[in-house]
């Protein structure tokens, strides 16, 4: 059988930068200075660079990113926070650490994001903030709303862990994914657009008291060594890790270009077999720059169709096989089945095919024509 083909090949993108992630490593090894420091200060001033009038704050994780932004809004015991069903665990996990309650909203069939026509009939006087995903790399239409919410004193935390990078125009202005709300947070997990070469994490704000209180609250709530005005978390950002970044963040807008034109091929093969309507590809919203950080599908009898690929040596991924509702560590909030319809039948019918800068047409050919051959086209 020939090589597999993987939904993400880290190798290949390695190989391209192998010298200046070497020179990055080498230096900090040199330094010796291995937790925050001068690469993690550097990486985070071209971040707010690249994103535009931000402080930005490095720590741990993408998760801890979102915790960390709920703990600066003092969200905790009796909140409400309105968030999705269809997205990763950590969204609504670090809700309910904190003693808060999330609030689900069903999501738009199309674009997979929360769907905003539907958040203000969610808000009760207990609504503290609303934490909007923008999944798989596209951003949701947060101009629909936010104005309303800011007069209602709502917070908005984006999760962006998907999406740096990504932008929408909103009255001719760029809004970069994360840069538009109270308080933005990015995932640099290895397989991220900009991924590291293990965790990492982001908060920003325009806020300068929330940027100085977050930059706190990962350091144990220390404003200065062993002096701690509250009880935080140790999430710090590392050096080598923020080295990398650095590099990385050199190449990220060729690498999201060459995923948009992976994603315009799998489009083209897909019409070229016949295989729209019977195959639904991602469909991105006017004004969106989406930067495919995953290529997901609906398709019918998923779970054969999977089979048949892995039968064929082509990887692909379920994202997400359980709305959060129905996950069972959140049972107590009290859903059931039927709730949010819309995230429970993409939780049956999407599929995530292989998508990466270096994903060559053979390969796209490969995966496109296994499908045809699933379902006889």
């Amino acid at each position: 059988m020939d090589k597999k083909i993987p939904t993400l090949d880290l190798t290949r993108n390695y190989a391209r930068i192998k010298d200046e992630v070497q020179e990055a490593v080498n230096s900090v090894l040199e330094s010796q200075y291995f937790i925050l420091g001068p690469d993690v200060a550097r990486f985070e001033e071209e971040c707010e660079n690249y994103l535009g009038e931000v402080s930005a704050v490095g720590c741990a994780s993408g998760t801890d990113a979102l915790l960390l932004a709920l703990m600066a809004l003092d969200i905790g015991e009796g909140d409400e926070v309105i968030t999705t069903p269809y997205s990763f665990f950590a969204t609504v996990s670090c809700i309910t650490r904190l003693g808060a309650k999330p609030v689900f909203v069903d999501v738009d069939p199309l674009s997979f994001n929360i769907d905003m026509k539907k958040v203000l009939d969610a808000v009760t006087p207990k609504t503290k903030a609303f934490l909007p995903v923008h999944i798989f790399g596209q951003m949701a239409p947060l101009e629909e709303i936010k104005e309303e919410l800011e007069k209602r004193g709502i917070a908005i935390v984006e999760d962006a862990a998907q999406a740096f990078g990504s932008w929408r125009k909103e009255n001719e202005s760029i809004r970069r994914a994360g840069a538009w709300g109270t308080i933005g947070c990015y995932s640099f997990f290895p397989t991220k657009n900009l991924g590291g070469y293990g965790d990492g994490g982001m908060v920003v704000t325009k806020d300068a008291s929330l940027a100085d209180r977050l930059k706190k609250l990962r350091v144990h709530g220390a404003g200065t060594t062993y002096y701690h005005d509250e009880v935080g978390l140790n999430s710090r950002l590392d050096s080598l890790q923020a080295a990398i970044l650095r590099v990385k963040l050199r190449h990220l807008e060729e690498w999201n270009e060459e995923r948009r034109r992976a994603a315009g091929r799998y489009y083209a093969l897909f019409a070229e077999k016949g295989l729209i309507g019977t195959v639904i590809p991602p469909s991105e919203m006017e004004n969106n720059y989406h930067i495919y950080h995953q290529y997901v599908v609906k398709v019918p009898q998923r779970d054969d169709l999977q089979a048949h690929l892995e039968n064929q040596g082509i990887v692909s991924r379920v994202y997400y096989p359980v709305s959060l509702h129905m996950q069972r560590c959140f049972a107590f909030l009290g859903y059931s089945e039927g709730d949010f319809p819309v995230s429970e039948s993409l939780s049956r019918e999407t599929l995530a095919l292989p998508i990466f800068p270096e994903l060559t047409m053979e390969e796209q050919k490969k995966i496109v024509n296994s499908i045809g051959d699933f379902y006889k086209k």
